[in-house]
């Protein structure tokens, strides 16, 4: 039943507001599926991912109790491309398993429904290409650096390598189907998701009367 749900590709860069969407998104009705909550999961002891991070990165990037440091992990694969790409290359397989089980699963529970897989890294992977329709958050590159600082505590250089490790937000939003601007209120933002959510049903409706060959 997996292709007969419509499917939303929920992403953002890092503090452009892309979890407050995906939170109303759930408020509206839709089912998300958590790619980066996945990776976290995948990346704790007892999994696969995990004990090839740990052999790949040393010690150096754990805790005593053997779990994941990630600010020291997000240190270094924010500093050195290299690094965040082996990091993906470890995690992501498993991650992309994850997310087809969750969405078939979901499609046999809720067959008419929306499901939004939420993933940071949709577009660097290719993941998007799965989706039905493809929404890309942003909002102004001032913000996002500050939102980022104060979330995160960082120095403005370690906010702004971050922001600078990812592709441009431009790019992203040239691939979207809908774009939720977050540089406004709360208010703002939300009534773009609601018009959003609004026309992923009216697409689900029209998908689900297709007949079938």
């Amino acid at each position: 039943m997996m292709q007969d749900m419509l499917q939303g590709g929920l992403t953002g860069n890092i503090a452009s507001g892309k979890s407050n969407a995906s939170r109303v998104f759930a408020e509206l009705g839709a089912h998300i599926i958590d790619a980066d909550r996945i990776a976290h999961d995948l990346m704790s002891p007892g999994h696969e991912a995990y004990d090839r991070v740990a052999a790949a990165f040393g010690k150096e990037i754990l805790h005593p109790d053997g779990t994941i440091n990630r600010k020291i992990l997000g240190n270094i694969v924010f500093s050195q491309e290299d690094k965040r790409l082996t990091l993906n290359s470890l995690v992501h397989p498993g991650v992309l398993t994850e997310v087809k089980r969750q969405i078939s699963e979901t499609a046999d529970l809720f067959p008419r429904s929306i499901i939004i897989v939420d993933a940071a890294l949709m577009i660097e992977t290719g993941y998007y290409r799965l989706h039905d329709r493809l929404i890309v958050v942003t909002c102004h590159p001032s913000l996002q650096l500050s939102r980022l600082m104060n979330r995160d505590g960082l120095t403005v250089e370690q906010a702004r390598a971050r922001i600078a490790a990812q592709m441009p937000a431009e790019e992203k939003v040239r691939l979207a189907h809908y774009i939720i601007e977050t540089s406004g209120t709360l208010r703002e933002t939300r009534e773009q998701i609601e018009a959003v959510y609004k026309d992923l049903l009216a697409l689900e409706r029209a998908k689900a009367e297709v007949p079938r060959s």
